[in-house]
Formats: C-alpha cells, structure tokens, sequence
C-alpha cells in the first residue's frame, strides 16, 4: 500500500483532525509570527544602505514557511514515527549529495553545504528533523535501564547520529555539528538512563576539551613563532616555521575563531583579521544603549563595520542590539525562553514517549541555537555561524525552524489520543 493510501486510510482516518478540533497552543505560533516580523524588518534594516533585497525572500520563505507549519501541525505526529527511516535516510541522501563527488554540490567560500536542485538548499537542515525523529523513535520503542541493558539501544541512537555529524563535519561546518550533542543527551536523559552514562560521558568530553585546548595551544605557539619569523625577515627562519601539523581534523580557520574567543591578541593583534567580525558585533551590541539608536539608524552595519555578508544572517541580533538597545534585546530574549518553555511544558503533556522525545528534541535544538548565536554576538561563546531561529537570513533554516514548531505543535493538538 502506498504512503498516500496509508495516511487517508480508514486506520489513519484521525490523522488529520484531532479529537478536540479546537485544541491549539497559540503561545509558540504567536512568538514564532512576532519573530518573523522582527526578523524581516532588520534583515531589511541590516541592507538599507545598499538597497539589498534578501527581506523579499525572507518574506518568501516565511509564507511558505507558514504552510509547512500548518500541514506539518494538522498531522498527526504518529506518522512520523511509523516513517521514521525514510526521514532520516532522506537528511543522510542530502548530506551524501553535498561531497564532492556529487554534481549538484555547490562550493561556496571552500565548504560544501549546498546542493543546486534549480534551488540551492542546505540538507543539514533537513538532516536534523530526521535525526532527531529517528533517535526519538528508538528510544520511544526501547526500554531503557542500566547502560548494560541498554548497550544495544545505545549503539544505534550513537549511530544514528554519529553519521549525520561525520557527514557535516567533512563540509566542513562545525557549528551545525555541535548541535547534535546537546540533543542526544537531552533525549537519553529523559528516557531516564543510568547516571554513570552521563558521569563517563562528562569524562570523555573533559578529556576531548583537554585534547583541544592542547591542540589549540599548540597552534597559539606557532603563530606566536610566525609572526616572529615574519618580522626578523629571515627567509630560513619562515622556511623553519612550517605549516602547522596536527592530529585532529579541524581546520586552523576553526581555530582561529577558537582563538578569537579565548586569545583574540595571539590570533589577531591588530584586530583586523580573524577577530574583526565579533569585534564589530560587541561594538553593535553595546552602543545601542537602554533603548537603541533607533530603528534604521544604525551604523555598524550601515557603515559596513559589521560585514554586508554576516549583518542580515548570522550577525542579525547585533543589529536588533544597536537599534533597539537592551530593550528591544530583551524582548527577543524573552520570546526565546518562552518559547523554549513552553515546549518543554507541553513535552511534559504528552501521553507517549514518542512526543515527548520529539518535543524535548525541538526545544533543545532552539536553544542551542538561541544561546550560541546570541553568546557569539556579545562574546560569550565563539563563532560558530549558528544562526538566529526565525531572525537570520535563510530559506532552508526557517522552513527547518517551521517544521519543527509544526511537530510541537502537532504533539499538543494529539497528545490525547494515546491512551
């Protein structure tokens, strides 16, 4: 039987109407419109100066965004789990027909993480809803005890998501890879695994940030030693100097924005290179004073301090800070923790695990991105291009963020049919 004739069959008949047709959360669409709002106004603002016009395909993308949402929320997210493999195997095609290998990749500035269908979308986006509904799916059907019993779970969740994570790795984009760890350990944590799995996992990742900091440090020195070889200006001594060899697979532009965040002055001593960016979105954030500059006046971005390139995407919410000041700031801040709060109050509703998973999984993954991408702006995390749910500039990312809030939504609207 096809996947039509299953959804509209009589077994499935509840799939598109709820038992209480009027049950909706209105919380989270209501935050969601007034952060599309916010953000096409300063997708707008970041572009005056230049009469950029990426707000008309943001304004695109939220429409089509907005009836994703609504198709993705009529349904009953049971659906989701039955076809569970299918959504993920999709995220992996999409990941896989990004190397190089393939004839629809597309390389932008040395990464590969687009694919040009007569679109140029970017699957990681699409790879996240799958993983995550695939993990939320094991764990739901698994019982989960000691980490003895529940080695062989273990070993497909880490598997599950250990591939979507190489794949990205190797585009390279290291932000969109570091959103899935805070993801599986929130959902294993709900499924109430034994303590010692997270008191080992904390080790290990201690010894990994170990490992990295040496690895870091390492490289520090031999900037230190290239900049002096470059000013003694002995051709032997920078012949001495080398490039920078090291084990781990990260590249020295990932970590110069390591060293950007924990010694900007070994990386960047004049401030004009690798530590431009956060330099100038710390200047945006604390200009805008209590209540900002004003809307359209500011100058980081207008001026071209802020890079035309970063300002309307991942830069965005330092140009809410200098327009709108602490304020304005606030505000968005507020709306995120609501949101974020209010999916996990409605994971707290659900009748399965299933939903549950799903709905911690959504809310994890908007935090993450709330945190680092607001954390970057005022310099409280490195930069990593995470961008701003619903603010920054992209097609693939808002309709992902639209999908997303449509499985919450959709866990709400059903939670009842479970028994």
């Amino acid at each position: 039987m096809s996947v039509y004739r299953r959804i509209f069959s009589k077994q499935y008949q509840n799939l598109m109407y709820p038992g209480e047709r009027l049950r909706f959360d209105v919380l989270n669409p209501l935050c969601m419109f007034v952060l599309c709002a916010i953000g096409l106004l300063f997708v707008y603002s970041a572009q005056i100066s230049y009469d950029g016009d990426h707000w008309k395909r943001q304004f695109f993308f939220v429409v089509v965004g907005v009836g994703i949402y609504s198709l993705v929320s009529a349904l009953n997210y049971k659906i989701f789990l039955q076809y569970a493999h299918i959504i993920y195997m999709a995220g992996i095609v999409g990941l896989i027909l990004t190397m190089p290998f393939s004839p629809i990749s597309v390389d932008q500035m040395g990464a590969r993480r687009w694919i040009d269908i007569g679109i140029t979308i970017q699957p990681t986006e699409g790879a996240k809803i799958g993983t995550l509904i695939m993990a939320a799916s094991i764990l739901a059907r698994s019982e989960i005890g000691t980490v003895g019993d529940s080695f062989l779970v273990l070993a497909k969740v880490a598997g599950v998501f250990l591939l979507p994570m190489l794949l990205i790795f190797l585009q390279p984009d290291l932000g969109s890879t570091l959103v899935f760890p805070p993801m599986i350990f929130a959902l294993l944590y709900i499924s109430r695994l034994s303590e010692k799995f997270f008191l080992s996992a904390f080790a290990a990742f201690a010894l990994a940030l170990a490992v990295l900091g040496a690895d870091i440090y390492g490289y520090s020195q031999y900037l230190e030693a290239q900049r002096s070889a470059e000013s003694s200006g002995s051709t032997a001594e920078q012949s001495m100097v080398g490039d920078y060899q090291s084990l781990l697979p990260i590249h020295n532009y990932q970590r110069n924005r390591i060293l950007t965040f924990v010694a900007p002055d070994v990386v960047d001593p004049s401030g004009t290179g690798a530590s431009w960016n956060a330099n100038q979105a710390k200047i945006s954030a604390a200009t805008g004073g209590l209540s900002g500059k004003g809307l359209f006046k500011g100058t980081q971005a207008q001026l071209g301090y802020l890079p035309q390139a970063v300002a309307h995407n991942d830069f965005i919410f330092s140009v809410i800070a200098e327009e709108t000041g602490f304020l304005g700031s606030a505000f968005i801040v507020g709306l995120f923790c609501l949101m974020v709060a209010n999916g996990i109050r409605i994971a707290g509703l659900a009748r399965d695990r299933f939903g549950m998973q799903l709905t911690i999984g959504v809310s994890i993954l908007f935090l993450v991105h709330f945190f680092i991408n607001i954390g970057m702006t005022i310099g409280i995390t490195p930069i990593t291009g995470l961008p701003l749910p619903f603010l920054s500039y992209g097609g693939s990312f808002v309709l992902s963020c639209f999908i997303l809030q449509g499985l919450v939504q959709s866990v709400y609207r059903y939670r009842k049919d479970f028994s």
